[in-house]
């Protein structure tokens, strides 16, 4: 059975996008997951993303990593999702939708997405590192030279060492100007650098206002393209958090 798919991508972090709410695609086959996202043997990509229909919002985003395992929040899939969505005709200039953690809404101006992620009741601050959960696990770290910094090795060694089986993703990041940081990401899943993640972000906003380097508005350039954080703090937890950037289609094939 031929499989119709959608290519996106959100400031380079990129991903196939299937409507699935006939539930024709088979999400207990790993193995194509996995093949789909090969840049080598299949279609390339980042992650897969399922469209599905949800009772309650207005869909269902189910996303895989490109390992071909079931995996939690992507901050930029779900801005590509929501783009997806208004393609598909089931949204217009807002949107909510339930995710693997819960429910997200979302408003959209033109090829703009802006996304509202989980809260944020809790950060780990360790000596060199800040953990914390913003729909994905993150650890955050400060460091000089991020153009030259060996992000490869030093994230697989941290996604491995420090978090063990389950890992996490980890974020290097280095101030570029007032509320304003330079980000490179290891994903888990991926188990590489990735040009961007939207949670990655997220997390290093609301890691560097922890730390004081920053106010709730933050800036973030990652080597895939610009995004927004800006949020609130109340009582010592993180609320009303907003990721927005770019999302766009970048093309429509068939896969048999």
């Amino acid at each position: 059975m031929a499989i119709t798919f959608y290519k996106y991508q959100g400031t380079g972090n990129d991903f196939v996008l299937i409507d699935n709410r006939d539930l024709h695609f088979n999400k207990k086959n790993t193995d194509l997951v996995k093949q789909l996202c090969d840049r080598k043997f299949g279609i390339g990509a980042d992650g897969l993303i399922l469209l599905e229909h949800d009772d309650s919002t207005q869909f269902k985003m189910v996303y895989y990593n490109a390992d071909g395992r079931e995996s939690s929040m992507c901050g930029n899939g779900g801005r590509c999702i929501v783009h997806f969505a208004r393609f598909l005709g089931l949204v217009e200039e807002k949107a909510s939708f339930m995710a693997i953690d819960g429910l997200h809404e979302a408003v959209l101006s033109g090829d703009l997405v802006s996304l509202k992620m989980t809260d944020v009741p809790e950060l780990i601050t360790k000596e060199d590192s800040v953990f914390l959960d913003t729909g994905s696990p993150h650890h955050v770290t400060l460091v000089n030279n991020l153009g030259g910094y060996d992000v490869f090795s030093e994230g697989r060694r941290i996604r491995n060492e420090v978090y063990g089986k389950e890992g996490a993703n980890v974020n290097f990041v280095e101030p570029s100007g007032t509320d304003a940081f330079s980000v490179r990401t290891y994903e888990r899943g991926v188990e590489g650098e990735t040009l961007s993640c939207g949670t990655g972000v997220t997390a290093v906003a609301i890691a560097m206002h922890e730390l004081g380097n920053a106010s709730q508005e933050v800036t973030i350039h990652t080597p895939g393209g610009l995004l927004k954080v800006a949020f609130e703090k109340n009582n010592g937890h993180y609320q009303n958090i907003w990721l927005t950037g770019p999302a766009k289609q970048v093309f429509k094939g068939s896969w048999s």
